[in-house]
């Protein structure tokens, strides 16, 4: 439908530029170049209507309404018959949270667990009194 109104739209604007290039204009006469004029009118002397006047009103007239409707469709969301298949839904991954490097790794200064092994030997609790075992 759009590429049938967008056709005849086309053909319509070269049409209008066509006729409106072939009409004489109201002043063609050397007279009418000096500004000397058979009548006193604003706009110039009027003739009878002429085919190229009818043609270029009618031309005119479907130029714009097919504007128009083209203005009114490409605004309108556009509707499609064929139902487009859903995207698959992405595999969710979870962390491995459950490895010993990544526990220590996300609470430093915690201690390990119980059953887990460790290279460096357990932590003295400190004496209250403040006395160093090692002597001074």
């Amino acid at each position: 439908m759009i590429l049938l109104i967008t056709l005849l739209h086309v053909l319509v604007c070269v049409f209008l530029i066509l006729v409106v290039l072939l009409q004489t204009g109201k002043g063609a006469d050397l007279a009418g170049a000096f500004g000397g004029g058979g009548s006193q009118t604003a706009f110039g002397a009027r003739g009878a209507t002429t085919l190229l006047h009818k043609l270029t009103t009618a031309s005119a007239i479907i130029f714009m309404a097919t504007s128009l409707t083209l203005a009114v469709l490409a605004s309108r969301p556009s509707s499609t018959v064929v139902e487009e298949p859903e995207p698959a839904p992405a595999a969710e991954t979870t962390p491995a949270t459950d490895l010993p490097a990544a526990d220590a790794a996300a609470e430093p200064g915690a201690e390990f667990e119980e059953g887990t092994e460790s290279s460096e030997p357990p932590s003295q609790p400190e004496d209250p009194q403040g006395a160093d075992p090692g002597g001074q």
